[in-house]
């Protein structure tokens, strides 16, 4: 490549070309079918995903925000509870919480990896705290083994919020297998990603399945037979389609992401003022996203702008600081260390398709910038 030819932040492009064929063909045979909303390619994506994850169920539904939140609805998460997540995630995360009727509570993280801080959860408990939503952000897991025994301690409900953490895996246990439920997002992006909104519920809870998927669906248990109040939140066949090709891919592209990830690393090594993403020594990072941490964040990214280089902020506002949450009360100085990475992430570009060659210019331009070079 030349070096004015654009590096993307994530190369959806060169992955369709790279699978085209199968990406038409289960779009021509979805069409072929008429099969539009459930269908064949929907259950045989939801069997197929459920064994990735490790789990016994998975029911796909319209988009990540609303598989936390039935899955918290699901388990009965309504007003006057209190649900403890992580303050430095995507709004939807909290949006979800919130739809339930109950209240979010967020905790700060461990400056090394941005995963929640356990300590903090457990002095966050109250008598109302019915669940607790661990976040495993940029594709890294939450320790759940001690998190599912302060759980147990303290009988509440875990839904894990896996949006990026598609086969990230710690101790033989796949996100979303390990608490009560597991939620994914797969919006296009994501490292199994649809061709438009999409999400999905794991669990071995055969009742909580079915419940699920009958919230998602109007509450209908048939046609017409409403047993309660539910939403319209299904994954569409094409967008199961879409999956189930990239499914068959999920492991390579993982193992893809991983040797970019390491890449970085060595080309980054003793970058001044530069931080590295820190891996946990028992879990397997799945690389949704390659994080540096600079103080002036800002300033490399407008640099690497000029060098047709993409980016990305991976959060810029703690969720406590969003006007949406203002009513919770939190002030500026609550979780301190989440405020002080949120000015300093700075999002690499990272997909299964970033070649070495790609990863040489995006270094060398890093290495510029704080060298000096503006």
């Amino acid at each position: 490549m030349t070096s004015n030819e654009t590096i993307p932040f994530v190369d959806l492009k060169g992955q369709y070309r790279r699978y085209k064929d199968e990406f038409l063909a289960a779009i021509h045979d979805t069409l072929d079918n008429t099969a539009f909303i459930g269908g064949p390619a929907l259950k045989r994506f939801e069997t197929g995903f459920a064994e990735l994850c490790g789990t016994k169920h998975c029911v796909g539904v319209g988009n990540g925000t609303d598989a936390i939140y039935l899955a918290l609805r699901a388990l009965g998460v309504s007003a006057g509870d209190e649900v403890i997540t992580a303050c430095n995630t995507f709004i939807a995360t909290g949006e979800a919480i919130s739809m339930t009727g109950a209240t979010p509570v967020f905790v700060d993280v461990h400056d090394d990896t941005g995963l929640m801080n356990l300590d903090l959860v457990e002095a966050a408990i109250t008598e109302k705290t019915k669940a607790i939503v661990p976040v495993h952000l940029y594709g890294q897991l939450v320790p759940m083994k001690p998190l599912m025994a302060l759980a147990n301690k303290h009988n509440l409900l875990v839904v894990e919020d896996s949006a990026q953490a598609h086969a990230a895996i710690e101790d033989g246990v796949r996100a979303g297998a390990a608490g009560n439920a597991g939620c994914f997002s797969f919006y296009p992006g994501k490292n199994l990603g649809a061709y438009g909104d999409g999400g999905g519920v794991v669990t071995n809870d055969p009742e909580l399945e079915k419940k699920i998927r009958m919230l998602a669906n109007h509450g209908r248990a048939d046609k017409f037979g409403h047993l309660m109040e539910g939403v319209n939140s299904r994954l569409d066949g094409l967008q199961a389609a879409i999956l189930e090709v990239k499914l068959r891919h999920i492991e390579t592209w993982t193992a893809e992401r991983r040797a970019a990830a390491k890449r970085y690393d060595a080309l980054l090594a003793d970058v001044p003022g530069v931080r590295l993403p820190t891996v946990r020594t028992d879990g397997a990072h799945a690389f949704h996203l390659y994080v540096i941490r600079l103080d002036d964040r800002d300033g490399l990214r407008a640099y690497l702008g000029t060098q047709n280089i993409q980016s990305g902020i991976h959060y810029p506002v703690p969720l406590h600081q969003l006007k949406a949450y203002e009513h919770l009360g939190y002030k500026t100085g609550a979780f301190p260390v989440a405020e002080a990475m949120a000015p300093q992430m700075c999002s690499l570009p990272m997909s299964p398709e970033l070649t070495e060659a790609q990863q040489v210019r995006v270094a060398e331009a890093v290495k510029a910038f704080v060298g000096g070079a503006r």
